[in-house]
């Protein structure tokens, strides 16, 4: 895998994601950096505007064995993970895989379950394997999870605490759909699924291959120094009462790089980090009382310290 395979890759797939879901290019392009660098996505936004068949979409194109689970109250720990049963026949207990078990893990409604069931999902989005009855089982490879929740209506909701928000490497919102994208989506329905046009054009060893190249992608050292920066930056911000944690730092080291290939480049540049920033700080972040009484959002305070803090300047190789 060289640096064109991969960015013709990266493009291919998109090209093939957009025949079911239109008018959200930069959706696309990020939602499948987040899985080719290993990460999990957040995308929270109002029902209908195409959230699930983005995800289902990627199943497809990527041939990953996909799952999906609507959360609900009643939804326990083991539906996720799985759970032991004995077998009489043979005196011993007997390993049955929870709904995780696969490539794409498709959590609908996350915030509408339980706290005790979202935490069933804290070691498999870290360590990628999941313990049961003190035996632990890995996950298959690669393993992304995408997780959906509602802004509004918020009876019955629990939010997600702040170490499972964590684990997200973004969180995106899709938004409404433009004019002219909305009058496609009308025509594209009218005889046939979109996600029926949806061909293979990935698959496992495929994105293993791509996410070994990206994970070696150089970053000068001047660029670590502005990723530190900027979470530094966080940390100090007058209007946030909770700064970046260094897996968020982490996260977005990882992604950068991945949309520095997306551009056709073998390095990271500073634009690659602040284009992506937003997309993996403002989850993490927690607004301070001021911030909250003055109308500060995070989109604000994200482009004050981007603004604010200095980008370096880099030759290229």
């Amino acid at each position: 895998m060289n640096n064109n395979n991969c960015t013709q890759k990266i493009n291919e797939i998109v090209s093939e994601i957009k025949k079911a879901v239109v008018g959200k290019d930069p959706i696309i392009t990020k939602v499948l950096l987040t899985v080719l660098c290993g990460g999990h996505v957040l995308i929270e936004d109002i029902p209908g505007v195409g959230k699930t068949t983005l995800a289902l979409a990627f199943s497809k194109a990527l041939s990953l064995a996909h799952n999906r689970m609507q959360f609900t109250p009643d939804v326990l720990p083991s539906d996720v993970t799985g759970f032991s049963v004995y077998n009489k026949l043979t005196n011993t207990f007997e390993f049955r895989e929870g709904v995780a078990f696969c490539n794409l893990f498709l959590a609908d409604e996350i915030n509408r379950t339980s706290s005790k069931t979202q935490s069933a999902l804290l070691e498999l989005m870290e360590e990628k394997s999941i313990t049961v009855d003190g035996n632990t089982y890995k996950l298959p490879e690669p393993y992304t999870v995408i997780a959906t929740q509602n802004p509004i209506g918020s009876a019955g909701t629990h939010n997600l605490p702040d170490s499972q928000l964590d684990r997200f490497m973004i969180k995106l919102s899709m938004g409404y759909p433009d004019f002219d994208g909305e009058i496609s989506i009308l025509k594209s329905k009218l005889n046939s699924n979109p996600l029926d046009a949806v061909v293979p054009v990935a698959d496992s060893e495929t994105i293993m291959a791509m996410r070994e190249y990206i994970s070696n992608i150089y970053i000068a050292d001047s660029v670590y120094e502005y990723i530190v920066a900027l979470s530094s930056a966080t940390r100090e911000h007058p209007m946030l009462k909770l700064g970046i944690s260094p897996r968020g730092t982490l996260a977005l080291m990882q992604i950068s790089r991945g949309v520095a290939v997306s551009m056709g480049r073998d390095y990271v540049i500073p634009d690659d980090v602040a284009f992506i920033c937003g997309d993996v700080f403002k989850h993490r972040m927690i607004l301070s009382s001021k911030a909250r009484l003055s109308d500060v959002s995070a989109d604000d305070v994200m482009q004050d310290i981007i603004k604010k803090t200095p980008a370096p300047s880099i030759s290229v190789r």
